[in-house]
């Protein structure tokens, strides 16, 4: 998941983003949380967490979290950062600056993609559970590690958020 943003946003993550979680063996999030409290949440409901700071995290979160994050999962190498520029020649630009990630997890846009650079990285972005800006619906993705690939990549698409939520 990415960009959160909370409570500016959104008053609370969404049900069912917060049900998947004790499903996952890993949750990664991409930066613009915006407030400690979502931070210590994901930590508290998830078996293990990656997460780096945004643009909108402010020396609270950006003390606790990296601006870049590593971590090898079942064999794939992933990167995980908020912000990867214009999505004019996105593709070469982080393949040339994460050579050795096999995934590029990343946030910024709201704007959900996935798609290989040249020579193989793939580029996911999850959009946000929350600030659906310019998107039909909020989102966040699954996927697997099986095997020393990823697969079962599946974009999530979130009902709208009533009122009271």
């Amino acid at each position: 998941m990415s960009d959160t943003h909370l409570p500016k946003r959104a008053k609370q993550l969404p049900d069912r983003l917060l049900a998947e979680l004790p499903h996952a063996d890993v949750v990664l999030h991409a930066g613009d949380w915006v407030d400690t409290d979502t931070l210590d949440l994901l930590e508290s409901r998830s078996s293990r967490l990656v997460g780096v700071y945004g643009n909108n995290d402010g020396p609270e979160l950006r003390a606790r979290l990296p601006e870049v994050a590593y971590v090898e999962l079942g064999g794939v190498r992933f990167a995980v950062v908020h912000e990867t520029g214009a999505a004019q020649g996105r593709e070469a630009r982080c393949a040339a600056r994460y050579p050795d990630a096999d995934v590029l997890v990343f946030g910024h846009s709201h704007i959900p993609w996935d798609t290989t650079a040249p020579g193989g990285l793939r580029l996911l972005n999850p959009g946000s559970p929350t600030d659906r800006r310019r998107q039909p619906h909020c989102t966040y993705m699954t996927a697997t590690v099986a095997d020393g690939r990823l697969t079962d990549v599946h974009l999530h698409r979130l009902p709208p958020r009533t009122v009271a939520s």
